[in-house]
């Protein structure tokens, strides 16, 4: 979790509430993560009735927001108004309004807690967000890279007090991706099934996440990097059969990370576990597996498979062979990084 989250989720927690809050960028969780803990703890449960409002962006102009958040609370210390897709709050894009927002987020009202969750990036060259920015909280919310989200899997599961193991979470960031929001989902649909003490290990993810444990995209690249022709072929063919289990471009995301990863390892000088760890941006204990695959292949076929990961993600996408279906093309692509 990023410092800014974190800061701002202690705030919260400690009930030092800002009076205007814009939450915005590309990656919603940590959007969903703070407007959560705003609605849960500003007004207590009994005075949700009267002293809480969460409305939709589609559903609600500027003018009614502004309204809402100048009321004084009934009864009570505060009051939450809180805006979600706020993108699309009707006439936002009006200069008119946006000044009017500007205006009440430099003279908020202290018992209202105002919070605009804003889906994508809000420019934050604008008057309005330096307004909120100066009395208020303005979160940006990026994207994790793509190294950062091993870790930050671990430290969700630590503040869960689950414990995972190494493997586990590189499955799971393999399979999943840098989705925070699924992640968090698919770990949460862990934890309820496990009981007191267990640890979540590869086989708990292949269990419960839905993947199979023969066949599947980890065991298809283990037989890669082995060169075993039978066993890779077989998994292919289970693929093929089973297509709506088995979409193909996750897989082609997954084996061109993979491939790409073997290619830095070959061009890189710093062989060590250490260097290879940080080039790679994967634990040391996945570098062995790097480092096999680098040594079974030369450089030269690598930058071949990567370039034949590329043309059946193009031929996936009806590029060339619109009538060539996701099976055939995936025994095609083995066959090409196998032979």
């Amino acid at each position: 979790m990023s410092p800014a989250v974190d800061q701002i989720l202690k705030d919260i927690r400690k009930e030092n509430y800002a009076p205007v809050y814009l939450l915005h960028g590309e990656e919603p969780y940590f959007v969903d993560l703070i407007a959560e803990e705003i609605e849960k703890t500003v007004v207590p449960e009994h005075e949700k009735g009267f002293n809480q409002f969460v409305v939709f962006g589609k559903d609600t102009q500027v003018g009614a927001v502004i309204n809402m958040a100048r009321r004084y609370p009934f009864m009570a210390d505060r009051q939450l108004v809180l805006v979600k897709e706020a993108q699309q709050l009707g006439g936002l894009g009006e200069k008119a309004n946006q000044t009017l927002l500007e205006e009440y987020s430099k003279a908020p009202l202290p018992s209202t807690v105002l919070v605009l969750c804003h889906t994508g990036a809000f420019d934050e060259r604008k008057a309005l967000a330096k307004a909120i920015g100066q009395k208020g909280v303005l979160l940006n919310s990026k994207k994790l890279y793509d190294n950062k989200v091993p870790d930050w899997i671990g430290e969700y599961c630590r503040q869960q007090n689950v414990k995972i193991s190494l493997k586990a979470i590189q499955m799971l960031f393999d399979y999943i991706g840098n989705d925070l929001k699924r992640l968090s989902g698919e770990i949460d649909k862990i934890m309820i099934n496990l009981k007191a003490g267990e640890e979540i290990s590869a086989d708990t993810v292949e269990r419960l996440v839905g993947i199979s444990k023969e066949y599947n995209v980890f065991e298809l690249q283990k037989a890669l990097t082995l060169r075993d022709v039978l066993k890779a072929n077989r998994i292919a063919d289970y693929f093929s059969r089973n297509p709506k289990d088995n979409p193909l471009p996750p897989m082609l995301i997954i084996l061109y990370q993979f491939f790409t990863k073997v290619l830095m390892v070959q061009a890189s000088r710093d062989q060590s576990d250490k260097g290879l760890s940080a080039l790679l941006g994967v634990h040391t204990f996945f570098v062995k597996d790097y480092l096999q695959t680098a040594r079974a292949y030369p450089l030269w076929k690598v930058a071949h498979i990567i370039r034949s990961i590329r043309q059946a993600d193009a031929l996936s996408k009806g590029i060339d062979a619109p009538t060539l279906n996701e099976g055939a093309i995936l025994k095609q692509l083995v066959y090409d990084i196998l032979h």
